[in-house]
């Protein structure tokens, strides 16, 4: 059942934290879900304990979680130290979308159009170089929030204005869904106005649930080198599946573009570690020599929004952590 009180929040809260000690690879996420249930439940400053614990480690998204504990301090009047934290995340200059947006939502939220406009101007300068073909999920949605910003504050459209109108699939465009005036037509008595509202909020929550509904990613298992080190000094039996480093990546890139000549949608990569594997493993009663577990285990982690899509821009960071770009590395023709 959804939470839908307090109380049933900060339940939920601690069920994810008990799951999070259980599963201590997928910690992350599950704090990250536990703080949003905190902030639901009203307990703020939980929720800012939890961001301060992933942040005392080494997170895999640290831009990420400072962006979601300023909006959070916003909230209970430390605005000083939120705006301290979304200067902090504009100066490092994000490479993903995602506390981009986040960051320009706060500012949004609590009337700073013209700075949410600026900040997200100068994201799109930086990640929406690509072809439009080749930008990923979060940064269109970056640039739709975007468009929707720079619609309330009456600006005539420029180029990624334009892109965004281009990339957006509903029937309806951007300009009317954008519109402000349409919180006007919900208050309206006049019945072909609300028709003509009903509509529109039809067609976009037709998009939503477009969005909401896309499979899984098919993911494939990418073990960074000294996690397949540890995996096959643990795990001899594995070495047939895993002969070489070297291999493991090839393989990866091959099969991901044998599915994808095949048609196959939504593929992703997902970063396999042996104490996420092992703890997998136990849930399913199995032992981690099991080869069998492999593409479960891959399923598993996608299903828990651990995938990255494949593939990547031709610009962006090469899948397999090597510094170069996935033009350079394994998106050449002639990738190893």
């Amino acid at each position: 059942m959804r939470p839908d009180t307090p109380a049933a929040h900060t339940t939920e809260a601690e069920r994810l934290l008990r799951t999070a000690a259980q599963y201590p690879g997928d910690r992350e996420p599950l704090y990250l879900q536990a703080a949003a249930h905190r902030e639901l439940a009203g307990d703020r400053p939980g929720a800012t304990a939890l961001y301060d614990a992933l942040l005392s480690g080494e997170p895999a998204n640290p831009l990420l979680i400072r962006a979601l504990k300023a909006a959070n301090l916003w909230e209970y009047g430390h605005e000083a130290e939120a705006r301290a934290i979304i200067d902090g995340i504009r100066r490092e200059k994000p490479t993903d979308a995602t506390p981009w947006e986040f960051t320009a939502e706060t500012l949004e939220a609590h009337d700073e159009l013209e700075e949410a406009e600026s900040t997200l101007t100068e994201a799109a300068g930086l990640l929406a170089k690509a072809p439009a073909t080749d930008l990923p999920h979060p940064t269109r949605s970056l640039i739709t929030t975007r468009h929707r910003i720079r619609r309330m504050l009456a600006l005539e459209h420029d180029d990624w204005d334009t892109l965004a109108d281009r990339l957006h699939p509903a029937a309806v465009p951007l300009d009317e869904l954008h519109d402000p005036k349409r919180l006007w037509s919900l208050g309206s008595s006049d019945p072909a106005e609300l028709q003509a509202e009903i509509t529109r909020l039809r067609s976009e929550l037709g998009t939503y649930r477009t969005a909401l509904s896309r499979p899984f990613p098919v993911a494939v298992l990418h073990w960074p080198e000294p996690e397949l080190d540890e995996l096959l000094t643990a795990y001899p039996e594995l070495e047939a599946e895993y002969p070489t480093y070297r291999a493991h990546l090839t393989d990866i890139e091959a099969s991901l573009r044998e599915l994808a000549q095949a048609g196959t949608p939504n593929l992703g990569i997902v970063r396999a570690t042996v104490p996420s594997y092992e703890a997998f493993a136990a849930s399913e009663s199995t032992h981690p020599s099991n080869a069998d577990l492999l593409p479960q285990y891959a399923t598993t982690l996608a299903a828990r929004g651990r995938a990255a899509a494949w593939p990547p821009a031709q610009d962006a960071a090469c899948w397999c952590g090597r510094e170069a770009t996935y033009e350079e590395c394994h998106g050449s023709a002639d990738q190893d």
